[in-house]
Parts: C-alpha cells; structure tokens; sequence
C-alpha cells in the first residue's frame, strides 16, 4: 500500500482525521462582522429634490448612501446641487439618523423612507431602490 492510498483510505474512513482540516479552513476567511446601521442604510434611493433656497425643485434624483465605515455612510447623487457628505449615524423610535453636523438624514426603517437636507439649503426626499 502507497502513502497516497493509505491517506486517501484514512481521510475516508475517519472523520476524526477531517476535523482539524475543516476547522482550519473554516478560520481562514475574512472575520464575519456584525451589521451595523450604515449596512442597514447603504443603498440606492430616488425621490426629489423638494426644497432648493438656490433653485427649483427637481424629480427623479437618485442619491447613492454607501458603507464607509462602522455607523457613518457617505451620501453620493447624480444631481451637482446636492453635494457629497459623510454623515455619523445612529438611532432613534425606529429610525436611522445624523449622530451629528450640518446634514439631516433621517431614514424611515418601515417603508424604507428617506429625507436628507443638505447644509440647510436643500432638502431631497425619496425612497429605497
């Protein structure tokens, strides 16, 4: 009998001898972290932009929300007057908002709404993609 065979025979026979193979493989991956709210956030929504103080209002906006960091998202739109913005969050009754800073953010977390106003000069409103 080969060593070849009789690794093959014994890896076959013993489920003891798969054990530490598996364990280690199983720890090889990336750590599994738990969701926190920007993963909660983190989407694609499309509303409208319903207050400017420097123009008109404007429909089917889309304003990206993306994972940066642990509880912070970054606010991205295919609009130049909303700017881009990292907002901190946390929660409150339901609902995902601004820890702090200039940006409202406020998302609805039961039918997936969402208002931003942008540094008190415009407001967008609109919902998950």
């Amino acid at each position: 009998m080969t060593r070849r065979h009789f690794a093959k025979m014994l890896l076959a026979t013993s489920g003891a001898a798969l054990w530490p193979v598996a364990a280690v493989h199983a720890q090889s991956g990336p750590p599994v972290r738990p969701p926190d709210l920007a993963d909660a956030a983190a989407g694609t929504y499309v509303g409208d932009v319903i207050s400017d103080s420097k123009g008109s209002s404007k429909s089917d906006v889309t304003l990206t929300v993306t994972r940066i960091g642990k509880n912070v998202v970054r606010v991205t739109s295919d609009y130049p007057r909303l700017p881009t913005v990292d907002v901190v969050l946390t929660s409150a009754m339901g609902k995902i908002l601004q820890q702090r800073g200039d940006t409202v953010f406020l998302l609805d977390r039961a039918n997936a709404h969402l208002d931003v106003s942008f540094m008190n000069e415009v407001s967008w409103a609109g919902t998950r993609r």
